[in-house]
C-alpha cells in the first residue's frame, strides 16, 4: 500500500525511500595534490611536481594530451561565395521549372 505523508497543512506527498547524501567522512573536500612520483621530462631532468613538468614542456612547446585546446572549425557553407553559389544555383533551377521544364525521372534515365 501508498504511504502519503503530511508536508505542510492541506499538503500530501507519497513518501519514498530516500537515499543518503554522498558525503565522505573527511572534514575537507578533495583536493588534487601537486605532487607526483619523480618523471624524466623531454630535457632528461627528473621532476615531482606537476606544474613544473608542465612548465619545462609548455616552454619545450610540447602539448599536453586532453589539456590541447581544439580550433574551431569553419563550416564551408558559411562562406560568403558558397552562400551566393547556392542562392544563384536555386534562383536558377525555380525559374527552370516555371519555365516547364521537368527533371526526368528514374525511368526515363534508365533508357
Amino acid at each position: 500500500m501508498i504511504e502519503v505523508i503530511e508536508i505542510e497543512p492541506g499538503r500530501w506527498r507519497v513518501k519514498r525511500n530516500s537515499s543518503p547524501v554522498a558525503r565522505s567522512a573527511l572534514p575537507l573536500p578533495y583536493v588534487i595534490s601537486d605532487a607526483m612520483p619523480p618523471t624524466e621530462q623531454v630535457d632528461g631532468k627528473f621532476y615531482e611536481s606537476k606544474a613544473a613538468f608542465r612548465a619545462v614542456g609548455r616552454a619545450l612547446g610540447l602539448t599536453e594530451v586532453g589539456n590541447e585546446k581544439p580550433k574551431s572549425k569553419v563550416r564551408a557553407t558559411s562562406q560568403c561565395e558558397v552562400q551566393t553559389a547556392r542562392r544563384q544555383a536555386l534562383k536558377k533551377a525555380i525559374e527552370r521549372y516555371k519555365t516547364g521544364e521537368r527533371p526526368r525521372g528514374a525511368a526515363d534515365r534508365a533508357e
